[in-house]
């Protein structure tokens, strides 16, 4: 009896050959592959699948599942690693190594195999994730130990075994799609000297490109999550963010260009594209400055959006640490109602306009004018007990 895998399947270079490299091995593959909003047609990936040496390919829709249990939470906690990437490819992979285990559990297989390489951090989040989920699992992954030194030696291989794929030797680009933004490597990108060049980004438009007048969009929050563009109401979270990131990648919003530190120890140059992810994490920060008061609001800056975004990158989903996490932001997202208005325009998204029924900013205490009901005779006594530590360090340094 053949020993079956169920595969984590993008119909991308490296899955493409995995397919027919497995099944040479003796294995019976069968393809998973989620939808997760990548905006590309899904209804020829059985037919490549197969046509790669698979024997079932399984194409699953999980667009709302992972804006609604994946995005929001981490939007909630405004987290960027390294305070850039907002965690766009990180975040879907506990969500697919769920349903790997889901469906070999389902299938009977006792495999599951993934698509990553031994120096990537995706290894890291599918096995922890499956791991965590199911610890008897065995996972593979072939592209650590295969025989191809570069992306352009699996082209040839495709191109012998007649394996469909779309990369070529002139764009060899490694690209990632989900609705919360796009990941490009390799290729003229692995030289952090080089700008990206243009036939890299797909979503979004350059900035010398982008229109000459700026474009103003207004976001309504309910409870800590995106409810509303322009007064257009949204019933799914997904069709929310992905029309989010057509508006905002017209304006050449959202491109991203870091050289950031991998799970391995490694440095490694990323490009990355997140218009609608970016437009939301500028809108929840300053809602949430407008809701919250001083206190808490520096609590969170301070500990939540590093340390959250540390345990997406480093595949630590399905963790008490992330669960405990979740808890404080959706305790604290219950206060974060309300629309804030924004201005896009030549690559740049700024906040222009706030306003809550939550709102914690009172005119008559923060006003210059004549309405000003803040007792500033009360500043005196406030500053001396205030500054009294300083006061006294320095009469102490003085003598």
């Amino acid at each position: 009896m053949a020993k079956r895998v169920i595969l984590a399947y993008s119909g991308g270079l490296d899955t493409s050959v995995i397919v027919r490299w497995l099944t040479d091995r003796g294995y019976e593959v069968v393809t998973y592959t989620a939808d997760v909003g990548q905006g590309e047609e899904l209804s020829e990936i059985p037919y490549k699948a197969k046509a790669s040496g698979a024997v079932e390919a399984i194409v699953e829709d999980l667009k709302e599942e992972f804006a609604r249990e994946y995005c929001l939470p981490t939007l909630r906690a405004l987290a960027l690693y390294e305070g850039k990437y907002p965690l766009t490819a990180s975040l879907s992979r506990p969500l697919i190594a769920k349903k790997l285990v889901e469906h070999a559990q389902r299938l009977g297989a006792d495999y599951i195999a993934h698509g990553s390489t031994g120096k990537g951090n995706d290894q890291v989040r599918f096995e922890l994730s499956a791991w965590a989920l199911n610890p008897d699992i065995e996972v593979l992954a072939p592209v650590r130990e295969w025989e191809f030194r570069s992306r352009e030696e699996e082209v040839e291989y495709a191109l012998k075994h007649k394996i469909p794929v779309k990369a070529t030797k002139e764009k060899p680009y490694s690209i990632d799609k989900n609705l919360w933004g796009i990941s490009i490597e390799c290729g003229p990108l692995e030289d952090p000297w080089t700008e990206p060049p243009e036939d890299a980004f797909e979503w979004t438009t350059s900035s010398e490109k982008a229109p000459d007048e700026p474009e103003y969009v207004e976001i309504e929050f309910e409870e800590g999550t995106p409810i509303s563009i322009n007064g257009q109401r949204y019933e799914k979270l997904s069709q929310l963010i992905m029309d989010l990131n057509l508006i905002a990648g017209k304006h050449g919003v959202g491109r991203i260009d870091m050289v950031e530190n991998r799970l391995v120890g490694i440095k490694s140059r990323e490009v990355y594209e997140a218009p609608g992810a970016i437009v939301l994490y500028e809108a929840y920060r300053d809602l949430l400055s407008l809701v919250l008061d001083r206190f808490t609001f520096h609590y969170f800056l301070t500990h939540i959006p590093h340390e959250y975004a540390k345990v997406v990158y480093e595949g630590l989903w399905f963790s008490p640490l992330r669960s405990a996490l979740d808890a404080f932001n959706s305790s604290l997202a219950k206060y974060v109602n309300g629309k804030v208005r924004l201005k896009l325009y030549k690559g740049s998204v700024r906040v222009v306009g706030r306003q809550s029924p939550q709102s914690l900013y009172v005119e008559d205490l923060a006003t210059y004018s004549e309405k000003d009901a803040f007792d500033h005779r009360a500043g005196a006594s406030f500053t001396k007990v205030f500054g009294l530590p300083l006061k006294i360090l320095g009469r102490v340094s003085k003598g």
